[in-house]
């Protein structure tokens, strides 16, 4: 088999014989047409819907606008039921999916989409004020608009339509003189069947722009090859999970990001069903629908798994059917870990990816679940652990992780020179992830490269201090960074949002003398409100380094 990056999937893991998603998407949805594949504000579409809508917007696609097979389609949606069908319609004309985050500035927005040339696009209504700043300087021929209740029948879309645009005042006003309905593209050829395309396995099926934490954001070319291997690999280790797992899964990170969009396929290789939760910040709200579930499955990360469990009303939800709570996106705390666990009765299995590898490379697996590890790679996952001197390490070293295997992207979108950068001359990708690799082959990730604090010519890891202190009763969160001393080169510095206001320096240094070497005690301490965070909730240090010292 050809293992050239992107063109391959594991026989052992396809007894199906997928070849491309659109293998995957019908597969599914041929298989579970009766059962319900998504919910969103009340409504849940059934796979068999899911089906007969994409096919209607892949014949509206084909049929009413200029697009072919192989130009690029943006969409800008939150968690809606309007966001899997139109990406299985798109990818039935052919189209290349360009996953854009809905809170994105016009900035972004414009970097997004001039440097992916996309020629559509599909919005919420409440974002395309945004939009329509740029537009005129991108590709764009074609957008779709659409509001949260327009696949719900006439009363509660008019209902659910009015309270968001004029009672809270969502969507501001635009004027955008492409726009089309996305209602009507989705609705128009319902029964129609679209003109077949060529797609093969090599082909890119996603641009996943990384978050552009360093540099200008670049998209990662996945393809098809990329996103059903990752999908197999990771129904292969949650399989070990009992029965039903798939039932409810509560997805409340976005589908646009890597993490949920994979985790969806997975879902719905089980014929599974996804609650989508649009707004996972308003936590009082996002407790009020967990009441109305009773989940098998949950996915989130650390930051969410705090906020839920400081919630008074999060001890009265039902848990009792809750069989796996997967996590990933950063760094798991052994204190965030432990209350879920006494919330919830659930362990949570921390897994490892990034946007280049589809995103998983390592997953705890549900029946050997290890705090503070993200678990083996992978089914035909190579990982290597490299030192300085770019030769691997021994067992229980840290050094840089790279890895090898078939979800890993085929590099950056019309960027040799960062694709020749991001690979070593054998062919791992470089994770820039500082990580160990046990003697029985579990990994530990000890911190993003980027972020390793040198005290004194001794290595520092924020995620280490932050374990170790978040532990504390009264901490909620916070985050380490490394800032400059004229003594000792760097030193750490902690940023805390504190439970308990009568909590002090002096106590948390203590703490942390207890627990760390003093080289690793924090010298400075600032109490904060909140931490800055990005649009999933992952901790932005970049952003407290670039904070003037209070």
């Amino acid at each position: 088999m050809d293992h050239t990056r992107g063109s391959w999937i594991p026989e052992s893991l396809n007894p199906s014989g997928y070849q491309t998603l659109l293998d995957v998407i019908s597969s599914h949805c041929q298989r579970y047409a009766d059962k319900p594949a998504f919910t969103s504000f009340g409504r849940t579409l059934s796979y068999g819907e899911l089906d007969r809508l994409a096919n209607s917007f892949a014949v509206y696609l084909q049929k009413e606008t200029n697009l072919q097979p192989g130009d690029r389609i943006a969409i800008q949606l939150p968690n809606l039921i309007q966001y899997p069908i139109a990406l299985f319609g798109a990818m039935r004309a052919g189209l290349v999916i360009v996953n854009t985050n809905p809170l994105y500035t016009p900035r972004e927005l414009e970097h997004q989409f001039v440097d992916s040339g996309a020629k559509a696009l599909i919005i919420h209504a409440s974002m395309a004020h945004n939009a329509e700043k740029i537009i005129d300087k991108t590709s764009i021929e074609h957008i779709f608009v659409t509001q949260v209740g327009d696949l719900h029948g006439f009363l509660k879309r008019t209902l659910i339509n009015a309270a968001i645009k004029y009672v809270k005042k969502m969507e501001p006003a635009y004027d955008l003189p492409l726009e089309q309905p996305l209602r009507e593209a989705l609705l128009k050829y319902e029964g129609e069947m679209p003109t077949p395309v060529t797609v093969n396995t090599s082909d890119t099926a996603v641009l996943q722009y990384t978050g552009g934490t360093t540099g200008v954001s670049k998209g990662a070319v996945l393809t098809h090859g990329n996103l059903i291997s990752n999908m197999l690999q990771g129904r292969e280790l949650i399989s070990r999970a009992k029965e039903g797992w798939s039932e409810t899964a509560i997805s409340p990170l976005p589908l646009y990001h890597i993490y949920a969009f994979t985790l969806s396929l997975v879902i719905m290789e089980d014929g599974g069903h996804s609650v989508l939760i649009a707004n996972p910040r308003d936590i009082p709200g996002f407790v009020k629908e967990l009441n109305s579930w009773q989940p098998t499955t949950f996915i989130g990360l650390n930051t969410l798994f705090v906020a839920l469990c400081n919630n008074e009303g999060f001890a009265g939800v039902d848990f009792s059917k809750l069989i796996i709570t997967i996590s990933g996106g950063m760094a798991l705390t052994h204190a965030a870990a432990d209350t879920w666990r006494k919330s919830t009765g659930c362990e949570i299995m921390e897994g490892y990816g990034l946007t280049e590898t589809s995103p998983a490379v390592a997953i705890n697996p549900p029946d050997a679940i290890a705090v503070g590890t993200i678990g083996w790679p992978l089914a035909e996952t190579d990982v290597a652990i490299i030192g300085t001197d770019g030769k691997p390490v021994e067992a229980g070293t840290p050094g840089d992780l790279c890895v090898k295997g078939p979800q890993v992207m085929q590099g950056y979108w019309q960027r040799d020179d960062a694709t020749a950068a991001s690979f070593t001359d054998d062919g791992y990708l470089i994770t820039g992830d500082v990580a160990v690799q046990d003697d029985d082959g579990r990994l530990r990730i000890v911190d993003r490269a980027k972020d390793l604090i040198i005290v004194s010519g001794f290595n520092v890891y924020p995620n280490e201090i932050e374990d170790v202190v978040t532990s504390h009763e009264g901490v909620v969160e916070c985050a380490a960074i490394g800032v400059k001393d004229e003594r000792c080169g760097e030193v750490p510095k902690l940023y805390v949002v504190r439970k308990d206001t009568n909590l002090d320096e002096k106590t948390i240094i203590r703490w942390c003398k207890e627990r760390l070497t003093n080289y690793k005690v924090p010298r400075q301490i600032e109490f904060v409100d909140d931490l800055p965070k990005s649009n999933v909730g992952k901790v932005l240090r970049r952003m407290l380094k670039d904070t003037p010292a209070s």
